[in-house]
């Protein structure tokens, strides 16, 4: 593990494309993780997002990616950036410098998928007053400069906020990622055991993949 360096960003805020600039240039690793698949990958070039098919992941996985598409776009709109735009700063110096790439993320479908299976109805009237809570009042229960990465503590109360009022969403929004991107990590660490990698992921998960990398040994 000591050659694993893992850092937690902000998709829509200019500190995290610096901080990746940094990582790579001081890091200089052999690998780049990715907090991103297959399916997401070209909408991350594109001036619109990958678009998903309600037929195969559900109504409510579908509603949920567009309001999460719209919302994260919205954000990105006030500080002046493009959502994801780390991941693809790391793309272009990985391909530049030549470094391989790989996506550890769990597939988009899968995960809306299970998210249209699990979201309670309790939950998705929350989150619809929740929308219409933030619309109207503007103002945010935790407030936080949207152009840098949050501070830890403001991290694990957001996390704590999601977990309490959408058990599920947490859980597969973040818990079962966690779980799969954390294998992904130690297939690769055991495929490249004395090579330096760059795991880059939101920062919500970097608490969660670090503890579950934590006891991890190469047999």
């Amino acid at each position: 593990m000591k050659h694993v360096v893992l850092i937690g960003t902000s998709h829509i805020a200019k500190q995290s494309i610096q901080e990746v600039t940094q990582a790579i240039e001081i890091h200089n690793p052999r690998m780049i993780c990715l907090e991103i698949d297959a399916k997401r990958l070209p909408g991350l070039f594109s001036k619109g997002n990958a678009k998903q098919s309600w037929r195969r992941i559900g109504t409510k996985g579908y509603i949920f990616a567009l309001i999460a598409s719209w919302a994260e776009k919205k954000l990105g709109d006030m500080v002046g950036t493009s959502p994801g735009e780390e991941m693809k700063t790391a793309i272009t110096i990985a391909k530049e410098k030549s470094i391989p790439i790989a996506l550890i993320d769990q597939d988009i479908e899968i995960t809306l998928k299970r998210l249209s299976k699990t979201l309670s109805w309790k939950e998705k009237g929350r989150f619809i007053w929740d929308i219409l809570k933030a619309v109207t009042t503007r103002k945010p229960d935790i407030e936080f400069d949207l152009r840098t990465v949050p501070e830890k503590r403001i991290i694990q109360v957001l996390i704590s906020k999601v977990r309490e009022r959408y058990p599920n969403v947490f859980r597969v929004l973040i818990e079962e990622r966690n779980i799969y991107m954390a294998a992904r990590i130690k297939e690769i660490i055991s495929q490249h055991p004395n090579e330096k990698i760059l795991v880059i992921v939101g920062a919500g998960h970097e608490e969660g993949i670090t503890k579950l990398l934590s006891d991890y040994v190469i047999q």
